[in-house]
């Protein structure tokens, strides 16, 4: 902004303290400190560049010297303190605007992530964060060791890699809960895979759960939901995935929507490895790794540090414990859907 546009009203006063202070050799006084720090607030609501005002305050100074026959060293003590003050002023206003713009911010990404306000309304401050709410949004979550905020360097660095890539592309970047949260539209799949790359790099190996894509305005909390049942499906189920769709586990909240009949099935088809010697977890390990190997018995017996003689001898104990044989197919739908319950149940660690 050029000199010449800068209001008079910012400098009200200004020539007069000049002309006073170098004729008087005085120190401005408090209210006039005060006076300048309040021209230097006003200067910043009204949008106007600091290094302008700044310009402008020595330009009067130089048109007032030549009427101060006092010491150079006073007027510029004066110009100095006035300068500071106003200068102080501005800061104080923007820094005050950043907060209230923070938590505006805030306070939207958390009606928006738990639906507690007015859908309509909502839809009207996602406009001002880039986001238009009547098309369908998808949402990845990173969860690494540590706990995130906006201002730490992760966020800020996953940030300036998709504004790199993508430029402004209606995408959300924040936090919630510890968590790196990307909000994107539901037709750009590449943005929230290379979010979940860059994420999973900069939390040293966390990991990334992308949700859905869902319409309207209540998409967003759904596909974060989405997000985060997937996270904590992959803890209770050991999987060792950097990145999870929600779209690939649907099986199992259908599989634990009725949680008393999941919890009845594995009592009643893995009840009887409890007497086993050892108790029931080293078995249950047996059956989790045979399934996840695809039922090959040389590979499960790699992941579990056997032999493939250990893990046959294994596999016939809990044929006999249990009545069901893990290679029939006609048993093993039911012991494989059983042990997806107690790794979802956490038993037998947790009593059901």
């Amino acid at each position: 902004m050029a000199e010449r546009e800068i209001p008079e009203q910012y400098l009200s006063g200004y020539a007069e303290i000049l002309a006073e202070v170098s004729a008087t050799g005085r120190r401005l006084t408090r209210d006039e400190l005060a006076s300048r720090r309040a021209l230097g607030e006003l200067a910043a609501e009204a949008g106007h560049g600091l290094r302008a005002l700044v310009s402008a305050h020595l330009t009067t100074a130089r048109t007032a010297w030549p009427r101060t026959p006092g010491p150079a060293d006073d007027a510029l003590a004066a110009v100095h303190q006035a300068v500071d003050a106003f200068a102080e002023g501005y800061e104080r206003a923007q820094l005050l605007a950043v907060r209230q713009e923070e938590a505006a911010r805030r306070e939207f990404i958390d009606d928006l992530l738990y639906g507690r306000s007015d859908l309509g309304r909502l839809a009207e401050r996602a406009e001002r964060f880039g986001l238009r709410l009547s098309h369908a949004h998808a949402v990845a979550v990173a969860q690494g060791p540590d706990a995130y905020d906006e201002g730490a360097p992760v966020p800020r660095q996953v940030e300036r890699a998709l504004i790199a890539r993508f430029g402004d592309r209606s995408v959300l970047l924040t936090t919630k809960d510890g968590r790196l949260l990307c909000i994107a539209p539901g037709n750009q799949d590449e943005v929230l895979t290379y979010f979940a790359k860059q994420a999973h790099a900069a939390t040293d190996g966390g990991r990334v759960a992308i949700g859905r894509p869902q319409p309207g305005p209540g998409g967003v909390v759904h596909s974060y939901e989405e997000a985060l049942n997937a996270l904590e499906l992959a803890d209770r189920l050991g999987l060792d995935e950097p990145v999870l769709h929600a779209a690939d586990l649907l099986v199992y909240p259908v599989l634990t929507r009725d949680r008393q009949a999941m919890a009845d099935l594995v009592v009643v088809t893995l009840g009887p490895l409890t007497t086993a010697r050892g108790g029931a977890q080293p078995l249950l390990d047996t059956l989790t790794a045979y399934f996840d190997s695809g039922c090959v018995a040389a590979e499960a017996a790699r992941r579990l540090t056997l032999s493939v003689r250990a893990l046959t001898y294994r596999l016939e104990r809990i044929r006999k414990l249990t009545g069901a044989n893990p290679a029939d197919p006609a048993h093993r739908y039911m012991l494989q859907t059983a042990v997806i319950g107690a790794r979802l149940l956490d038993w037998p660690a947790q009593e059901i």
